[in-house]
């Protein structure tokens, strides 16, 4: 554990925040304590679509994605016996409000969305991509331009600093306790915060020279130079992070039993090999070959950390 999580983590049992602000909203109860709602007891509020609507996290071009998602969706389909529709998200809190509100069913949330997901959008995240050896993950980064004046953190001092959005783990949570922890730099006092709404869009901008400096998923920007968008040549890395938990996957929780194991089902027997999936997802370091189950109780522990250390709440609005 770095020194950074180490002072947060303290911060997290001094403050005691757990029993108040990561509570589950009051629609879901949590009986086995796994921190995810359970399914509703009585069958009368189960769902059973004809149509699955199945949305990946926000990105730059929702069309590049639908192709990618294309043959899993297939997939999905057939395991479950329902069409299937991809939902081209524009941002977290679309997505986030979809699957509140029963138009989404199937998901794959980003790091630091599944929090907020999981407490207010009755979210039950079982998967994340890994390598067929289960590694996974990613690191945050702060990147530059070649030519900025940045050489270092410190160096972004009196100059604006590019985010994502508030719900990102890598795009504004952990930057954010990092600089203010680690570096003693805090927001609208020592630099100028500003949001680009999506990872793709950071990247595009400090390649562009539109923003000084940004945070950033690496394996978004590993994905984006495989494909072209931008040249490793254009960022330049001052900081790199320890390794976060990627996106989740997972259903709503009042989703039929019965369909929801299948929804599970179809992520695990799904062929990776000569898939499109693979083609961009074997991009990343370490690879994403297959989707491997996870518990959002244990795997998103630090982004939890995080989030405590740092004052978030998941309460819904």
């Amino acid at each position: 554990m770095t020194s950074t999580l180490k002072t947060i983590a303290c911060a997290v049992a001094a403050l005691l925040l757990a029993g108040t602000a990561h509570a589950l909203d009051a629609r879901y109860t949590d009986a086995d304590g796994d921190l995810v709602a359970d399914a509703p007891k009585d069958a009368k509020q189960w769902i059973d679509p004809a149509t699955l609507v199945f949305a990946y996290t926000p990105v730059e071009d929702p069309a590049v994605y639908a192709k990618v998602w294309d043959g899993f969706l297939q997939h999905l389909a057939q395991v479950t016996g329902k069409k299937v529709q991809f939902f081209p998200v524009q941002s977290n809190a679309a997505q986030l409000e979809a699957m509140r509100a029963g138009r989404l069913h199937v998901a794959g949330f980003n790091t630091g969305s599944n929090p907020l997901a999981v407490n207010c959008a009755g979210f039950v995240p079982f998967a994340m991509m890994a390598s067929k050896d289960d590694r996974f993950g990613y690191e945050m980064e702060i990147i530059t331009s070649p030519g900025s004046g940045i050489e270092k953190v410190e160096d972004i001092k009196g100059k604006k600093m590019a985010f994502t959005s508030e719900t990102s783990n890598s795009g504004f949570k952990a930057p954010s306790a990092l600089l203010a922890d680690q570096f003693k730099m805090e927001a609208g006092r020592d630099y100028t915060p500003v949001f680009s709404g999506k990872h793709d869009n950071s990247i595009l901008g400090v390649a562009n020279k539109d923003y000084p400096a940004a945070a950033i998923a690496n394996s978004v920007k590993q994905r984006m130079e495989a494909r072209g968008v931008v040249k490793p040549e254009q960022l330049k890395v001052i900081y790199t992070s320890q390794t976060f938990p990627t996106t989740g996957y997972g259903y709503a929780y009042n989703l039929k039993p019965e369909l929801a194991a299948k929804v599970t089902q179809a992520f695990f027997s799904y062929d990776w090999n000569g898939s499109e999936l693979a083609k961009e997802f074997n991009k990343s370091e370490p690879p994403q070959e297959k989707f491997m189950p996870i518990t959002y109780k244990q795997h998103w522990q630090v982004v939890r950390d995080i989030d405590r250390a740092v004052g978030v709440s998941y309460a819904c609005k």
